[in-house]
Protein backbone atom coordinates (compact mmCIF):
# COMPACT_ATOMS: atom_id res chain seq x y z
CA UNK A 1 0.00 0.00 0.00
CA UNK A 2 1.18 3.83 -0.79
CA UNK A 3 0.28 6.78 1.22
CA UNK A 4 0.48 10.46 0.77
CA UNK A 5 1.39 12.22 4.06
CA UNK A 6 1.14 16.11 3.19
CA UNK A 7 2.72 18.44 6.08
CA UNK A 8 1.36 21.64 5.61
CA UNK A 9 3.06 24.79 6.39
CA UNK A 10 5.19 27.77 4.85
CA UNK A 11 9.02 27.90 3.24
CA UNK A 12 11.41 29.94 4.47
CA UNK A 13 13.37 30.95 7.55
CA UNK A 14 10.86 33.28 8.67
CA UNK A 15 7.87 30.90 8.72
CA UNK A 16 10.32 27.79 10.61
CA UNK A 17 9.16 27.64 13.82
CA UNK A 18 5.49 28.89 13.67
CA UNK A 19 2.58 27.42 14.92
CA UNK A 20 1.40 27.42 10.75
CA UNK A 21 4.46 25.35 10.24
CA UNK A 22 3.53 22.62 12.25
CA UNK A 23 2.47 20.47 9.61
CA UNK A 24 6.20 20.68 8.11
CA UNK A 25 7.54 20.04 12.19
CA UNK A 26 5.81 17.25 12.05
CA UNK A 27 6.66 15.91 8.86
CA UNK A 28 10.64 16.51 9.57
CA UNK A 29 10.58 14.21 12.86
CA UNK A 30 9.02 11.51 10.66
CA UNK A 31 11.81 11.90 8.35
CA UNK A 32 14.51 12.27 10.80
CA UNK A 33 12.80 9.03 12.94
CA UNK A 34 12.43 7.33 9.25
CA UNK A 35 16.15 8.44 8.27
CA UNK A 36 15.07 9.67 5.36
CA UNK A 37 15.85 12.97 4.05
CA UNK A 38 13.98 15.29 1.96
CA UNK A 39 14.99 16.23 -2.11
CA UNK A 40 13.56 19.73 -3.48
CA UNK A 41 11.33 17.83 -6.53
CA UNK A 42 8.91 19.68 -8.19
CA UNK A 43 6.25 21.63 -5.81
CA UNK A 44 7.25 19.94 -2.62
CA UNK A 45 9.86 18.61 -0.34
CA UNK A 46 9.26 14.89 -0.70
CA UNK A 47 10.79 11.84 0.78
CA UNK A 48 9.57 7.86 1.26
CA UNK A 49 10.35 5.32 3.32
CA UNK A 50 8.73 1.91 4.33
CA UNK A 51 6.38 1.39 7.30
CA UNK A 52 5.34 -1.91 8.09
CA UNK A 53 5.41 -3.14 4.95
CA UNK A 54 3.56 0.35 3.72
CA UNK A 55 5.46 2.93 1.50
CA UNK A 56 4.59 6.59 2.65
CA UNK A 57 5.64 9.20 0.40
CA UNK A 58 5.81 12.42 3.29
CA UNK A 59 5.84 15.83 1.25
CA UNK A 60 6.30 19.41 2.54
CA UNK A 61 4.84 21.90 -0.23
CA UNK A 62 6.48 24.63 -1.74
CA UNK A 63 4.01 26.57 -3.35
CA UNK A 64 3.18 28.23 0.58
CA UNK A 65 0.54 27.59 2.50
CA UNK A 66 -2.40 29.20 0.30
CA UNK A 67 -1.69 27.00 -2.83
CA UNK A 68 -1.11 23.80 -1.33
CA UNK A 69 -3.20 21.72 -3.30
CA UNK A 70 -1.49 22.47 -5.98
CA UNK A 71 1.19 20.38 -4.53
CA UNK A 72 -1.26 17.93 -3.49
CA UNK A 73 -3.09 17.53 -6.30
CA UNK A 74 0.29 17.06 -8.37
CA UNK A 75 1.43 14.65 -5.83
CA UNK A 76 -1.87 12.22 -5.78
CA UNK A 77 -1.50 11.91 -9.33
CA UNK A 78 2.21 11.39 -9.81
CA UNK A 79 2.09 8.07 -7.02
CA UNK A 80 -1.34 7.43 -8.10
CA UNK A 81 -2.49 7.75 -4.86
CA UNK A 82 -6.21 7.88 -3.74
CA UNK A 83 -7.49 11.16 -2.06
CA UNK A 84 -8.40 8.48 0.93
CA UNK A 85 -4.70 6.98 1.82
CA UNK A 86 -4.09 11.03 1.49
CA UNK A 87 -3.72 12.28 5.66
CA UNK A 88 -3.15 16.26 5.87
CA UNK A 89 -1.47 17.15 8.92
CA UNK A 90 -2.22 21.08 9.41
CA UNK A 91 -2.33 23.51 12.41
CA UNK A 92 -6.16 24.54 13.87
CA UNK A 93 -6.97 27.33 15.77
CA UNK A 94 -10.50 26.05 16.93
CA UNK A 95 -8.79 23.20 18.84
CA UNK A 96 -7.05 23.30 22.09
CA UNK A 97 -3.11 23.63 22.40
CA UNK A 98 -2.44 20.25 23.51
CA UNK A 99 -4.99 18.13 21.58
CA UNK A 100 -4.23 16.51 17.87
CA UNK A 101 -7.65 15.26 16.33
CA UNK A 102 -7.38 13.11 13.36
CA UNK A 103 -10.68 13.31 11.25
CA UNK A 104 -11.94 11.25 8.16
CA UNK A 105 -13.19 14.72 6.36
CA UNK A 106 -14.23 18.39 6.89
CA UNK A 107 -14.65 21.63 6.12
CA UNK A 108 -11.43 23.77 5.49
CA UNK A 109 -12.92 26.22 8.26
CA UNK A 110 -11.50 29.39 6.68
CA UNK A 111 -7.83 28.14 6.76
CA UNK A 112 -6.30 28.64 3.45
CA UNK A 113 -3.97 25.29 3.29
CA UNK A 114 -7.29 23.23 3.34
CA UNK A 115 -9.84 25.48 0.98
CA UNK A 116 -6.98 24.93 -1.57
CA UNK A 117 -6.61 20.91 -1.32
CA UNK A 118 -10.70 20.98 -1.47
CA UNK A 119 -10.62 23.25 -4.08
CA UNK A 120 -7.71 21.66 -6.60
CA UNK A 121 -8.17 17.92 -5.13
CA UNK A 122 -12.09 17.07 -5.18
CA UNK A 123 -13.98 18.24 -1.98
CA UNK A 124 -13.36 17.58 1.75
CA UNK A 125 -13.35 14.20 1.83
CA UNK A 126 -9.77 13.41 2.79
CA UNK A 127 -8.32 12.97 6.68
CA UNK A 128 -6.84 15.07 8.06
CA UNK A 129 -4.81 15.30 11.27
CA UNK A 130 -5.73 18.53 12.93
CA UNK A 131 -2.65 19.59 15.49
CA UNK A 132 -4.52 22.23 18.19
CA UNK A 133 -2.59 25.45 18.37
CA UNK A 134 -5.63 27.41 20.38
CA UNK A 135 -6.91 30.41 19.58
CA UNK A 136 -5.61 32.53 22.39
CA UNK A 137 -5.32 36.33 20.34
CA UNK A 138 -6.84 39.07 20.22
CA UNK A 139 -9.78 39.93 17.60
CA UNK A 140 -7.79 40.67 14.52
CA UNK A 141 -5.09 39.32 15.06
CA UNK A 142 -5.12 35.82 13.70
CA UNK A 143 -2.88 36.06 11.08
CA UNK A 144 -0.14 37.47 13.24
CA UNK A 145 -0.91 34.77 16.14
CA UNK A 146 -0.73 32.20 13.48
CA UNK A 147 2.65 33.08 12.42
CA UNK A 148 3.90 33.53 15.66
CA UNK A 149 6.30 31.23 17.44
CA UNK A 150 5.11 28.62 20.14
CA UNK A 151 5.21 30.38 23.86
CA UNK A 152 8.05 28.72 25.96
CA UNK A 153 4.99 26.56 27.66
CA UNK A 154 4.38 25.60 25.01
CA UNK A 155 7.90 24.56 23.55
CA UNK A 156 8.18 22.55 27.00
CA UNK A 157 5.34 20.54 25.59
CA UNK A 158 5.65 20.54 21.59
CA UNK A 159 8.58 17.22 21.22
CA UNK A 160 5.91 15.25 22.93
CA UNK A 161 3.00 16.44 21.02
CA UNK A 162 4.68 16.34 17.80
CA UNK A 163 6.04 12.51 18.49
CA UNK A 164 2.09 11.87 19.44
CA UNK A 165 1.56 13.41 15.44
CA UNK A 166 3.96 10.74 14.53
CA UNK A 167 2.97 7.88 15.82
CA UNK A 168 -1.12 8.69 14.90
CA UNK A 169 -0.07 8.94 11.45
CA UNK A 170 2.17 5.37 11.33
CA UNK A 171 -1.02 4.16 12.56
CA UNK A 172 -3.37 5.55 10.23
CA UNK A 173 -0.76 4.27 7.59
CA UNK A 174 -0.87 0.52 9.45
CA UNK A 175 -4.13 -0.03 11.00
CA UNK A 176 -6.30 2.47 9.05
CA UNK A 177 -8.79 5.60 9.60
CA UNK A 178 -11.07 4.51 11.84
CA UNK A 179 -8.81 1.95 14.26
CA UNK A 180 -6.54 5.33 14.62
CA UNK A 181 -9.14 7.08 15.69
CA UNK A 182 -10.49 5.01 17.95
CA UNK A 183 -6.72 5.05 19.85
CA UNK A 184 -6.11 7.92 19.67
CA UNK A 185 -9.04 10.50 19.83
CA UNK A 186 -9.87 10.12 23.62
Amino acid sequence: MKYLIVGLGNIGAEYADTRHNIGFMVADEMARQAGATFSTLRHAYYTEYKHRGSNVHLIKPTTYMNLSGKAVNFWMHELKIPIERVLVIVDDLAIPFGKVRLRPKGSAAGHNGLRSIEALCGGQNYPRLRFGIGDNFPKGRQVDYVLSGFDDDELLQLPELIERAVQMVHSFVHIGLELTMTQFNK
